[in-house]
């Protein structure tokens, strides 16, 4: 019912080693046409993560309106130390964001997502238990899951919610969907099974809302799931 990171990610990753140099992986984001990449290691971990982003503000860095100063306070000699570092950068390993933000392919897209938005960052780097790449999800592969049709939404809820997870027959609910909104409509045989039905049915990748029309029968007192 929940997709996982491991059924939207991209498996061909196209990736860097750590003495990859910069013009290299301006060339690989110019060729690929994406926006970062991971770098790892001879045994493929994941050492950390570079973006266009880096190359642009390593390119500033050595520019010769690039102000330097000198900084008393602590914190802007680290800010002072951190932007020699980038200008002197020549390979990936220099300017690379490090450690990475990972997952894993088992964990839940909606997961995924939050700690991409906690974190700020635009892809995750996707590894094995040993912590060895096998691909990247970017947001655009995370927000797949959210472009599902609203038939394909209605069809899932009925099969997964209704006739497997409930076990009635098909016909016993509609449920009706617009832009990913589902009304529910029909009657249940206990009303112990209506909270269990709406929340299974949030539960639907693509479900942004549930309208409740649902009716029960004779209440047994107990919900069949929880």
């Amino acid at each position: 019912m929940t997709r996982i990171v491991g059924d939207v990610m991209t498996r061909e990753v196209i990736e860097a080693r750590r003495e990859t140099p910069l013009k290299d992986l301006a060339r690989l984001l110019d060729r690929h046409r994406i926006s970062g990449l991971p770098v790892v290691d001879h045994d493929d971990k994941v050492l950390g993560v570079i973006s266009e982003t880096d190359l642009i503000r390593r390119q500033a860095a050595l520019s010769p309106d690039h102000p330097v100063r000198r900084f008393r306070r602590p914190a802007l000699r680290r800010s002072a130390r951190r932007a020699a570092a980038v200008a002197r950068a020549t390979t990936a390993a220099d300017l690379m964001t490090s450690p990475a933000i990972t997952v894993h392919p088992e964990q839940r897209v909606a997961d995924a997502a939050r700690v991409m938005e906690r974190h700020g960052v635009e892809r995750l780097p996707v590894v094995d238990e040993e912590d060895r790449l096998i691909g990247i999800a970017t947001r655009r592969d995370l927000l797949r899951v959210f472009l599902r049709t609203d038939e394909e939404i209605r069809r899932e809820v009925i099969a997964e919610v209704f006739t497997r997870a409930l076990r009635l027959p098909p016909d016993t609910v509609t449920a009706s969907v617009r832009d990913g909104m589902v009304t529910l409509d029909g009657c249940l045989e206990h009303y112990s099974d209506i909270p269990s039905a709406i929340r299974l049915t949030y539960r639907i990748d693509g479900v942004v809302g549930v309208v409740n029309s649902l009716t029960g029968g004779a209440d047994d007192g107990r919900a069949r799931l929880r």
